[in-house]
């Protein structure tokens, strides 16, 4: 997964482990914790990823319940190992223990804290190289209740780390944290698991305890204090998942500004961490940008835009719309009140109206579609003007049928197209057809019945109805 690290003539070979075998019965959900979304992501792979970075030599994820769905979202960027039972962090760290190569350090870290970045770790690493020392990242707060406490000794290196439930009430008062997150040298490390027991307020073996048996053994593990104390942000309830959902989203929204993108309102614009934008783009308030959606340079989106899977080229405008799994091409316009579905393409200089509604077709370039249509299963070529109410028919009730339109036709209001039906190129189509058969290159196609003016026939039509009203109501009155 990466290189060796050098230290001096030593080869440090680099394990990684992520702990992911917990439910979280706190979630409340059927889902494995970790594979709840964070800015559109699963948050164990916001941290395979970040991991990915560092240069492991092998990156395992440990399981248990649910495995599978770890296993759907991961794929084969991680080895998996299977804990039977979960009897604590230290049992789990345990179930890694027969893969680790021990000439060289053991990263840990929970699959549940989808903050952490690949920089901070790479930090704890290298100041663990260059002390010859195990590290923890800790972190200094305000409230630190529910952590485990870091004791330090004279010297500033950790002496213990003591669990909330086991902490006298001078060792709670200690504001400096454990994040759970650990370098260590791994033949050390075997050593000390093999000497862990359950003893504790949880009856649990916990890696923690692990601290105190290295330094029974002369080993050094020194703290490292994390730049960012959201860092080490973990996700036991749906209440910290939403914690860690605005930060991320803060950070994300805080790089595509540095990035030269303007984002009028940062608390009402929500983007999602593998979309990307060029410069000079302007995003108005209530836009989500989600999945993996690129918006090229100088696009205007917004107000309550929805973009899913969408690319959209240089200069294209779209508001108050909802695209998905869709192209928008270069200087092409959209909505307001668009709705473009998957498998569309807008060309250059397109424009998508409002209420307008396109599905798996292809609109081509300066081509208008400019209100209350529908096109479906569709091919337009470029320069085509269609009306207000036209409808491409494409289904029979069983199966789907395309409707193909040649460069620099014409469809008039109100046309129903029923698929599969050919408009030539240069095709005129009159305003309330509804047409059935091909239309030929440079054909004017009418398909309407044609008008009767009955003269007069207004004045008998509405007294007949007044006096059908009119009993109507006498019928009711006397019931």
């Amino acid at each position: 997964m990466g290189t060796h690290n050098l230290v001096g003539d030593v080869i440090v070979l680099l394990n990684g482990v992520i702990l992911a075998a917990g439910l979280g019965k706190r979630m409340n959900s059927s889902r494995h914790k970790v594979v709840h979304e964070v800015c559109g992501k699963p948050m164990i792979l916001h941290i395979v990823e970040e991991m990915a970075a560092v240069g492991f030599d092998r990156l395992f994820v440990v399981v248990g319940k649910l495995e599978s769905q770890v296993r759907d979202v991961l794929g084969d960027r991680v080895t998996y190992l299977h804990q039977a039972e979960q009897l604590g962090t230290g049992h789990a760290v345990m179930s890694a223990a027969p893969e680790l190569l021990e000439e060289g350090m053991t990263v840990v870290l929970y699959g549940d804290g989808p903050l952490i970045s690949h920089a901070e770790v790479e930090r704890m690493i290298e100041l663990a190289k260059r002390e010859k020392a195990n590290a923890v990242l800790t972190a200094v707060v305000d409230d630190p209740f529910g952590f485990g406490r870091i004791i330090r000794d004279n010297a500033g290196h950790v002496e213990r780390i003591v669990e909330e439930k086991d902490a006298t009430p001078d060792e709670r008062a200690i504001r400096e944290v454990n994040s759970g997150i650990f370098a260590f040298d791994t033949a050390a490390l075997k050593r000390s698991l093999s000497k862990l027991t359950n003893d504790n307020a949880q009856q649990e073996y916990l890696l923690t305890d692990c601290v105190e048996h290295l330094r029974s053994e002369g080993q050094t593990v020194i703290p490292v204090v994390v730049s960012d104390v959201d860092e080490i942000a973990n996700v036991n309830d749906r209440i910290q998942l939403a914690y860690v959902e605005e930060r991320l989203r803060r950070r994300i929204l805080k790089r595509h500004m540095a990035n030269g993108v303007t984002v009028i309102d940062p608390a009402s614009t929500y983007i999602h961490a593998d979309v990307t934008i060029d410069r000079d783009t302007v995003i108005y308030p209530g836009t989500h940008l989600e999945g993996k959606t690129t918006v090229a340079r100088g696009c205007t989106l917004g107000p309550n835009v929805r973009l899913i899977d969408v690319t959209v080229d240089d200069d294209a405008t779209i508001t108050y719309s909802v695209a998905m799994q869709s192209s928008i091409g270069e200087r092409a316009t959209v909505g307001p009140f668009a709705y473009i579905r998957p498998h569309s393409v807008v060309g250059e200089d397109a424009k998508v109206g409002d209420f307008v509604e396109l599905k798996n077709a292809t609109l081509g370039s300066r081509s208008k579609v400019s209100h209350l249509a529908y096109v479906g299963d569709a091919s337009v070529g470029s320069d085509v003007n269609i009306g207000c109410g036209v409808v491409t028919v494409n289904y029979d009730g069983f199966q789907k049928h395309q409707t193909v339109i040649e460069d620099e036709s014409f469809i008039g209001s109100n046309v129903n197209l029923i698929a599969p039906v050919h408009i030539g190129r240069g095709g005129y189509v009159a305003t309330g057809s509804t047409i059935t058969e091909d239309v030929e290159m440079d054909d004017f196609a009418i398909a309407r019945e044609r008008q009767v003016n009955k003269k007069g026939y207004a004045r008998v039509l509405r007294a007949r109805l007044a006096t059908r009203y009119t009993e109507r109501n006498e019928v009711l009155e006397d019931k």
